[in-house]
């Protein structure tokens, strides 16, 4: 059966199957890397990697800085499933390719996914290099991956949205940051479709709505895996001021090198995040 005519179950269950012929484990946990942030991946023990052109259906990025991966290993002796970079809309991919990555790290056993992002900032309080606790979202996308017929073994017709990041995993993630001397900011992340950078009166409008940093990815998958009754944290690395707040031109590359110079901070933070996380055997 083609990818036109099979449900996001079925999608889902067939990839399921050719990753566990290969994965040593079943992971505890999910990580998503965004942009510039994928060597975190590099830390992890016993590392299996899966490219995502050998899972069936699962689509492949072409946006730099994705390396297009899944890495299952141990970090900390516990059992993680780490996506090296995702793909987005802008693509041309539909929201249910978009968010198949997650949903294949939540039946793979994942009861918690941390998905992180490379974003730009509304204002000017928010400084590239800067992490930032999303604790809650946007969509402005204009696309849901929940459209269509519903699939009640993926979760209910309408799930409830008012706590989408989990309350308790974010507390952990800002006891954390103090203990390590981190700051981690808290505000809300706007997803947009893209690929174009944001205007500078869209900058405003953002900010004038409440959204403190603005990426192209993280919303869907965040819906999707609460959608499945899957707990989930998000954390973005500010890498560039919004249009109109600097006085550089907006580029990818600025992106990724900024994301790099971040890693140190960034891959602290997240590994004491996951060795609590795993304290609480989750």
């Amino acid at each position: 059966m083609g990818n036109e005519l099979a449900g996001p179950w079925e999608r889902l269950e067939k990839a399921l199957q050719a990753m566990k012929e290969r994965i040593p484990f079943a992971p505890r946990l999910g990580i998503v890397l965004g942009s510039g942030l994928g060597d975190f991946a590099e830390g992890l023990e016993s590392k299996v990697f899966i490219p995502y052109a050998d899972v069936p259906s699962m689509p492949e990025p072409k946006v730099p800085g994705h390396a297009g991966r899944f890495v299952f290993g141990r970090l900390r002796n516990f059992p993680c499933a780490v996506m090296q970079g995702r793909v987005h809309l802008y693509e041309g991919h539909s929201p249910e390719d978009v968010v198949l990555g997650v949903r294949l790290l939540a039946r793979l056993g994942a009861s918690v996914v941390i998905l992180t992002n490379a974003a730009g900032s509304t204002h000017r309080k928010l400084r590239p290099g800067d992490l930032m606790l999303i604790e809650d979202q946007i969509n402005l996308t204009g696309r849901n991956p929940l459209v269509g017929p519903n699939d009640e073994r993926l979760g209910p017709r309408f799930p409830d949205m008012s706590e989408i990041y989990d309350a308790s995993l974010r507390e952990l993630a800002l006891c954390v940051s103090l203990r390590l001397g981190i700051p981690l900011f808290r505000g809300v992340y706007a997803g947009l479709l893209g690929p174009s950078y944001e205007t500078p009166a869209e900058i405003k409008m953002l900010e004038r709505i409440g959204a403190d940093a603005v990426g192209m990815s993280t919303v869907l998958e965040a819906i999707a895996l609460r959608h499945m009754g899957t707990r989930v944290l998000g954390i973005s690395c500010i890498t560039n001021l919004g249009a109109g707040l600097g006085t550089v031109p907006l580029d990818h590359r600025e992106v990724e090198e900024v994301a790099k110079k971040s890693k140190s901070n960034f891959s602290r933070l997240l590994g004491a995040i996951v060795e609590e996380i795993a304290g609480q055997s989750v």
